[in-house]
């Protein structure tokens, strides 16, 4: 059969990512989650909501104001969109605020954990708050009034303020606001006999607006926030350095027009109105919060020490044990592939290839790309010292990789500095692959060591998020990497490759194309199976060719943590499909492919996720999975991911997730139980080479080289 366009076969992008934030509060709402980790998971779900307005609503916002009426492919307008996105978020706030006022306040205050208001404050403590403020807020504050030789100020996107209704002599009213420094820690530590309590720094401020204002009347002061647009379009062609122009696009970032609006609960009509007509925001773009605005301070609350017993028990990322078996750990990966599932697996082993290769003499280059890294990344400090020692080094620098530009032209200029080649990939693409090459000169000629993955080379992120990555010296893989770095390097395209299958110049047709097939076999009687797992399902092509293969009889079985468009369920077109999200502890962000391909089962791992971005205006990477050992894993974290009772939501036909029915299930959360494996794996041969695991633990593979050469 033919899909056609029809709405009711598609999701909107915009509600499909609500709803992924609503399953992010539902985690914040579970009792079962240790409490600061609840409110970890509230604070995300703010971080994402500023990410969402500054990106995707500023987006509408652009295409509202150019008249652009295209309905997207769940027959929305982008005005509709807009609507629908102001019900559904204003409900979802509600709901958040809902949690934290209610449940979280509360069961914080059970702890002997407080938020104090100046309604009884004791007199030490006053004492103490007024002296903080007078030696360190103070000083840092300035008050700014808005009359005809002081124009309304320019706002800061994310800033939080505080706007203030005064009276003067003549009982005029007069306007002015406050930035709340961001230099000083919003969280106040102040003394308590019992327990630990703090005091937000802009209630501090308002305890002292007399010492700002003088002789004026004080009517009214409450906290505002506003989001820009933040939403870049960046001209590459005409950029003669592309460096210096993203460092403009990111000034320019903070003042786009405001989007959104979030204002204290209660505030004076007059300076509403005000702040409307200055900011030019609507009565649709407005947010009431009853509660502090912005509670991504919350994830800096859930770090407080002396309260682990209120935090996830630490899990420790386990080392493979290919790697302890071998003195070096280039000897490691030339035994055979090793796949590493993290963060059940440790880190570190791509850290110490990185290093290792800096100070072996026998290592002649170094390629890597980079798209996000740590604010303190050992890998920058090991490529840095690579150059040093006069080996030739690689680095794609991913300057266009959203809201982490600043950071990466840091690391860059460092790079360069150290005597690093970098590079800034292809004009119009980001280049999003995860790809580590190492050339290493030995015995037998050169040989080339490949480092792939699903994640970024990120050893803060590796903690968090689940992603898995390959280890191999597979001659077809280095040639494909040697081919994959001439063409960023070089601009040009990969004549013929072995392994890899790269966007824009063939992934999207690789998926079709065994999308069909599994649809073909189907239609011929035989035995059919595709399963995905993936952070967002998007793409409009992708989704029809799952249809159509759905209809032929195709068992697709999709796992897909955030955004996803499609519709299971329908009778006659997605009723062989069902769709499942994740959401726990750690974020899921591997991506993974299976195509039961007539028996000749194809397993791939991916930097793509299935969305027209990375499909059409991205340099991403699939890969196949060769190694037996390392295909049967793969399969396995398929298979519990599927299984997972505790933390899966189902997607229905109409469109909302619901939690498994657990009624007669074995009770799983799938990622506990794949730390359970890499625990048990790490058992099975701690005695026979426990004494080189703690060296390896002590030393490094870097020290054993050293020591070799």
């Amino acid at each position: 059969m033919t899909i056609n366009s029809l709405p009711d076969y598609f999701i909107s992008r915009e509600i499909s990512w609500i709803q992924f934030n609503e399953r992010v509060l539902e985690e914040a709402q579970d009792t079962t989650n240790p409490l600061l980790e609840r409110l970890k998971f509230i604070a995300i779900v703010s971080s994402n909501l500023d990410e969402f307005f500054m990106v995707r609503v500023g987006s509408l916002s652009d295409q509202i104001t150019a008249k652009f009426e295209k309905k997207d492919s769940s027959g929305l307008t982008p005005k509709q969109q807009m609507e629908q996105i102001g019900i559904l978020v204003h409900r979802l706030i509600y709901n958040q605020f809902n949690c934290y006022n209610r449940s979280l306040k509360k069961s914080l205050k059970k702890e002997k954990i407080k938020f104090l208001k100046f309604k009884g404050l004791s007199e030490e403590q006053i004492k103490y708050i007024d002296s903080y403020y007078s030696k360190n807020i103070f000083p840092v504050l300035t008050p700014m009034v808005v009359n005809q030789s002081s124009p309304f100020p320019l706002i800061a996107n994310k800033s939080l303020n505080i706007a203030l209704l005064l009276k003067g002599d003549k009982d005029e009213n007069i306007f002015a606001t406050i930035k709340v420094p961001s230099v000083i820690d919003r969280l106040v530590k102040i003394p308590e006999e019992d327990g630990i309590a703090f005091m937000f720094l802009e209630d501090i401020i308002k305890m002292n607006l007399n010492s700002l204002f003088g002789a004026l009347k004080i009517i009214d002061a409450s906290c505002y926030r506003i989001t820009r647009n933040a939403d870049m379009n960046l001209d590459e062609e005409g950029a003669e350095d592309l460096l210096e122009a993203i460092e403009q696009s990111i000034k320019q970032r903070k003042w786009g027009a405001a989007v959104r609006l979030e204002i204290e609960k209660g505030m004076n009509v007059k300076l509403l109105k005000k702040l409307e007509m200055e900011l030019e925001i609507t009565k649709q773009q407005e947010y009431v919060i009853n509660g502090q605005i912005d509670l991504t301070f919350l994830m800096k609350m859930a770090r407080i020490k002396g309260y682990e017993k209120l935090k996830y028990e630490p899990i420790k990322p386990q080392l493979s044990n290919q790697f302890l078996k071998c003195n070096n750990i280039f000897d490691a990966i030339s035994e055979n592939d090793i796949l590493l599932h993290h963060p059940y697996e440790s880190f570190d082993p791509i850290v110490e290839l990185v290093k290792q290769a800096a100070i072996d003499p026998d290592v002649l280059a170094i390629k890597h790309t980079l798209y996000r890294v740590s604010g303190n990344s050992p890998i920058i400090e090991a490529l840095a010292t690579a150059a040093e020692k006069g080996k030739q080094v690689t680095v794609l620098v991913e300057l266009k990789a959203r809201f982490d530009e600043s950071n990466n032209i840091v690391w860059a200029k460092k790079l360069e500095q150290a005597g690093c080649h970098v590079i800034y990939g292809l004009v119009g693409l980001k280049t999003h692959c995860k790809v580590l090459l190492v050339v290493r000169r030995e015995e037998s000629g050169i040989k080339r060591y490949v480092h792939v993955g699903t994640g970024n080379y990120n050893d803060v992120t590796a903690k968090l998020y689940t992603d898995i990555g390959l280890f191999t010296s597979n001659p077809y893989f280095g040639a494909d990497a040697s081919a994959l770095f001439n063409m960023l390097s070089g601009n040009s395209k990969p004549t013929s490759l072995y392994k890899f299958i790269l966007a824009p110049l063939q992934l999207r047709d690789r998926f079709l194309q065994m999308i069909f097939e599994e649809g073909e076999n189907a239609k011929n009687g035989k035995k059919a199976i595709i399963i995905a797992k993936v952070n967002s399902l998007v793409d409009i092509e992708i989704i029809k060719a799952l249809y159509e293969a759905s209809s032929m009889g195709v068992q697709i079985n999709l796992i897909v943590r955030g955004i996803c468009c499609l519709k299971p369920g329908i009778p006659g077109v997605s009723e062989n499909i069902s769709v499942r999200s994740i959401v726990g502890r750690f974020l899921e962000h591997s991506r993974i492919f299976y195509f039961y391909n007539d028996g000749e089962e194809g397993i791939y791992l991916s930097s793509a996720d299935w969305m027209t971005r990375n499909l059409d205006r991205r340099v991403e990477l699939l890969f196949p999975i060769e190694d037996n050992e390392a295909r049967n894993r793969v399969k396995k974290i398929l298979d519990i991911s599927l299984l997972d009772t505790e933390k899966a939501r189902i997607l229905n036909s109409d469109g909302i997730y619901t939690r498994v029915d657990r009624r007669g299930k074995e009770l799983i959360n799938s990622q506990e139980k794949f730390y359970d494996i890499a625990l048990q794996n790490d058992n099975k041969s701690k005695d026979k080479i426990s004494h080189m695991k703690e060296y390896w633990k002590e030393n490094g593979f870097v020290t054993k080289v050293s020591e070799k050469n």
